[in-house]
């Protein structure tokens, strides 16, 4: 216990002194990075293939190593010598930044935030980054995938070809694309490319969005309308939102029973915005067509699920988009927000703009500027 109090009031001690070099202007120490365990294969080996940290090793005076131990979430005990964080699933709260003055950016590995504290980062001078450009593409590709494979009804014709069931062929029609409505819930980054990729099938494209001045996409063949009316009318319906108290739910029974009996429900965003269970029980009565899911309310899903027992549902275990495209561009784009910070610059890609204007967060810009002079 007593080597636990000495080392506990040696780490308070370094902390404090470490803010008088912060305020003072005296930081020479390298620009340092930790990266969350979880990019690595339980024996060590890097497990999602390239993701730049090649641009870091090219660097002078920036250093960067993977944290040393995997934990749900983020203590300051952790991070509390690092400059920037690269964080793929760990939660980052308010007890993450407790005593620690150091750090500046934490580099989200994708661009989901629901598991960072976005007013914790504000609070504690830290900025938050995502990487829209590395994820926009593989995950517009996902959803093509799975409005390919349902309207076609892949699925299932892979299952009579397996079985031996080719009579059943002409029982499961699929549906062609041309002229049927394609609906996107939530008109970002991803909302957008989806309809870039799907423009030559000649679809009717709406989307909704509450953020979106119908002024800005007034030249895109896109329809802004109400989520009552999309639903209504969409032969696919996407979920591209995030998620947030507003969408938790967003797509609960009675929504759903605005929905169509031949339209199908493709959701690449986050389970909760859907209520699992309300979908379920319109997948088993057939009062929607199918579903394509790549996210669920609860992850990994149970293997008792009854949507596991569903022929008209195809199921991806929230990694659908994962390609070396994907992992390439979200490591690179991270990395860049780091780079930046180091170099003293503001970064691209902040989700909690605020910061920017915060006394503290100028500060530790500046740090890194004189440390280049």
């Amino acid at each position: 216990m007593f080597a636990g109090f000495m080392h506990a009031t040696t780490h308070e001690m370094d902390l404090k002194k470490n803010m008088q070099n912060l305020l003072q202007g005296q930081w020479n120490r390298p620009f340092r990075v930790g990266l969350t365990r979880d990019f690595l294969n339980p024996d060590g080996s890097l497990g999602f293939g390239d993701i730049g940290l090649d641009l870091l090793d090219g660097t002078d005076g920036v250093e960067w190593e993977f944290l040393p131990h995997s934990a749900p979430e983020l203590c300051a005990e952790q991070i509390h010598d690092y400059d920037a964080l690269m964080v793929l699933g760990p939660r980052v709260t308010a007890r993450t930044f407790a005593g620690v003055e150091r750090l500046s950016l934490v580099a989200r590995f994708g661009v989901g935030y629901d598991n960072i504290d976005v007013d914790a980062c504000t609070q504690c001078g830290v900025a938050l980054t995502i990487t829209p450009e590395g994820v926009r593409r593989p995950v517009a590709a996902s959803v093509l995938t799975l409005l390919l494979a349902l309207s076609h009804k892949l699925l299932i014709k892979d299952r009579l070809t397996r079985e031996g069931r080719w009579s059943e062929r002409l029982v499961h029609m699929g549906s062609g694309l041309t002229n049927r409505t394609l609906g996107i819930i939530g008109l970002g980054n991803i909302g957008r490319e989806v309809f870039r990729l799907t423009a030559p099938l000649s679809m009717r494209h709406l989307a909704t969005d509450p953020r979106i001045d119908p002024q800005a996409i007034a030249d895109e063949s896109v329809s802004l309308v109400d989520l009552d009316t999309l639903l209504r009318e969409s032969d696919f319906v996407v979920v591209c939102c995030a998620l947030s108290e507003e969408t938790q739910h967003l797509l609960n029974a009675e929504r759903l029973a605005y929905m169509k009996p031949t339209a199908y429900l493709i959701n690449v965003a986050r389970g909760p915005i859907v209520d699992q269970r309300a979908l379920t029980a319109a997948l088993l009565e057939k009062r929607i067509a199918g579903a394509g899911l790549d996210v669920f309310e609860q992850e990994p899903i149970e293997m008792d699920d009854p949507l596991l027992k569903l022929d008209n549902v195809i199921l991806s275990p929230h990694a659908l988009c994962w390609t070396d495209e994907c992992f390439l561009g979200n490591g690179t784009s991270a990395i860049a927000s780091i780079l930046d910070v180091a170099a003293g610059r503001t970064p691209q890609h902040v989700v909690n703009a605020p910061v920017l204007d915060l006394p503290l967060f100028q500060r530790k810009l500046r740090r890194y500027t004189r440390d280049k002079e």
